[in-house]
């Protein structure tokens, strides 16, 4: 028994090394899922982000303020925390001409920073994402795209009003191949992204709702770039209850290494909303 016991130790330990030394060769480290909890989806069933404390915020629809939501603004996507402010994306009804950022500061104060829908945009307002360096708020819309749209981060980047207004776009990151249904976007470093798709068509990619990685061929800088698409894996699909489910949030807390997206059951388990985390094995 000890012998097979020991036999057994040896095969995992090499599968294990075997992975990581692939991982290393390629100079691309392989996520490993390493655990799930949940959260209630009406409170943060539409994205997360980790605190400097390790903590995690979330957002979900009874996350909109009433002040906001009298205003039209009925939907909170995936939001960001950079420099301690909170960023939060919003989108009004289906005749909105325009999207909103609301930026929190860490003393609690909220401004926000109103975008006018330029022609061919959609209203959709899907997420937001701060660049490592605070400068640039990356953020994308839904269906078929081939684009991150791109603007100056409101408060952190001196080129925005101080206490909120109008938000241009300042340009774009094109893709290099199309994607789909983009929930949620973060940085992992200045050169890369990861998106939650929930795509499950399997036209644009193998995977069903697929973890996406964005690859920048430098940091940003206020010029047009353009992104290098590929597929990492499927989201987890894992529920007692049968149906559609839907990929939500992600996000990645560099303090720790850390890795979570999110995904909602079909039926009645939707009412909580998973979330798996990822850690980075390396050679």
């Amino acid at each position: 028994m000890k012998r097979h016991l020991l036999s057994l130790s040896c095969l995992l330990g090499s599968l294990v090394l075997g992975a990581a030394g692939t991982a290393a060769a390629t100079g691309e480290p392989r996520w490993v899922e390493t655990g799930t909890a949940y959260t209630d989806t009406l409170g943060g069933g539409q994205g997360l982000a980790s605190r400097a404390d390790g903590t995690l915020l979330y957002r979900g629809l009874a996350s909109i303020p009433p002040a906001l939501r009298i205003k039209g603004w009925n939907h909170v996507g995936d939001p960001d925390i950079a420099r301690g402010h909170v960023f939060d994306a919003y989108q009004g009804p289906d005749t909105a001409t325009s999207k909103m950022f609301a930026v929190t500061t860490p003393a609690g104060k909220r401004y926000e920073y109103v975008h006018r829908l330029d022609p061919g945009e959609k209203l959709n307002n899907s997420f937001a994402t701060v660049s490592p360096d605070g400068q640039w708020l990356v953020s994308g819309e839904w269906g078929d795209q081939n684009r991150l749209q791109v603007f100056p981060a409101p408060l952190l980047n001196p080129a925005t009003p101080p206490t909120g207004g109008e938000l241009e776009e300042a340009w774009q990151i094109t893709l290099d191949k199309p994607v789909r249904d983009i929930q949620g976007c973060d940085f992992v470093t200045d050169t890369r992204l990861v998106c939650a798709s929930n795509d499950a068509t399997g036209t644009l990619f193998p995977e069903l709702r697929p973890l996406l990685q964005v690859d920048l061929p430098h940091k940003l800088d206020g010029q047009p770039v353009t992104g290098t698409v590929k597929s990492l894996f499927a989201l987890p699909q894992r529920s007692v209850c049968t149906g559609t489910f839907e990929t939500e949030g992600v996000d990645y807390d560099v303090r720790s290494g850390t890795l979570r997206a999110e995904v909602i059951a079909p039926g009645v388990c939707a009412v909580s909303t998973a979330v798996y985390s990822y850690g980075q094995l390396t050679g």
